[in-house]
């Protein structure tokens, strides 16, 4: 990749979003060791009362051996790790992290639910690339006002928490006055996707549902096996669980006695930091994006990457066929 630095080395225009509770670092180390951006979001290292931060934990694993694979394969090192800070109201330890994220220098911040200068000026302070994730127009003007580089389009059909908009509207606003770093997220699981991201003028794809269906990422067999077994109407769009609207597997939520298509009109709030909501959110309710039903099995996360290279590859000779 040569539209920024930051991106140099990577095997496929991709980041593997940060997905809560599913993204530790034997994840992020596989999916940057395959070549593409491995993220985790701060909130997943999560310590005992009294404990040091697990976070600096984290990152110095991370950090070493990535450092050590690099040096072990100096003509194919390993893709740069990204990190996700939470600003919302509810997360009591965003100056903490901001700090640990600091320390030990990530390369790349992706910042969500509120843009925050603050938070920006400490990326830049340790020359980290920071990208922030938006659902429409306004809230991308925002975030690069206030000191953003780049940003995210979460867009239709994106795991999680999600955006209205299509991924053609969003991208062509964006770039009617932006031109720099861009990833489109929204139901995004194959390499052809990731190549027509790229055609309507994004610079990287960012994935996140088919990972879930890896050997290394930190969720139950059933979790993985029902990715494998679903597809985009199996998949819910509602604002019930957490106050905000998010995309959800149908069968989780059925499994907790609920029926995915009559949800009750009552709104969860949303507490990122909380144990205590029954059924618990990505616990208990599993988010899931749309582009699940190109995934056929749970395989590794090399594998993944693998597969999304070769059709990647495949997309870009059909259109030179075509022209």
């Amino acid at each position: 990749m040569s539209f920024h630095p930051a991106f140099d080395g990577l095997r496929l225009p991709v980041i593997a979003s940060p997905m809560f509770i599913i993204s530790t670092p034997e994840l992020v180390i596989a999916q940057c060791k395959a070549g593409v951006v491995g993220s985790f979001p701060a909130l997943n290292a999560r310590e005992a009362k009294g404990e040091p931060p697990l976070l600096e934990t984290w990152l110095r694993q991370i950090t070493e051996e990535l450092d050590a694979y690099n040096q072990a394969n100096p003509d194919n090192p390993a893709a740069p790790f990204a990190i996700n800070q939470i600003v919302h109201r509810s997360n009591d330890r965003i100056e903490r992290d901001v700090e640990i994220a600091a320390k030990w220098k990530v390369p790349i911040w992706i910042t969500s639910m509120g843009a925050r200068e603050d938070v920006f000026e400490a990326a830049h302070s340790v020359d980290a690339l920071v990208l922030h994730d938006v659902i429409n127009n306004k809230f991308a003007h925002k975030a690069i006002d206030k000191g953003a580089d780049g940003l995210i389009a979460v867009c239709a059909g994106a795991g999680g928490h999600a955006g209205g908009q299509s991924p053609f509207a969003l991208i062509q606003e964006i770039r009617s006055w932006f031109d720099g770093p861009l990833a489109l997220s929204g139901a995004i699981a194959t390499g052809g996707s990731v190549l027509a991201a790229q055609a309507m003028g994004a610079d990287l794809a960012y994935i996140g549902s088919a990972f879930i269906a890896t050997q290394e990422a930190n969720a139950v067999n059933d979790f993985k096996q029902m990715i494998v077994d679903c597809g985009a109407d199996d998949v819910v769009l509602t604002d019930h669980f957490s106050g905000v609207n998010a995309n959800y597997l149908k069968p989780s939520i059925a499994r907790q006695g609920l029926d995915p298509d009559n949800l009750p009109t009552e709104k969860n709030q949303m507490n990122l930091t909380s144990e205590n909501s029954s059924p618990k959110v990505w616990r208990d309710i599993w988010g899931s994006g749309q582009g699940i039903g190109a995934v056929d099995a749970v395989v590794s996360t090399g594998d993944l990457v693998a597969r999304l290279e070769r059709e990647y590859a495949d997309a870009k000779q059909r259109l030179t066929d075509l022209t």
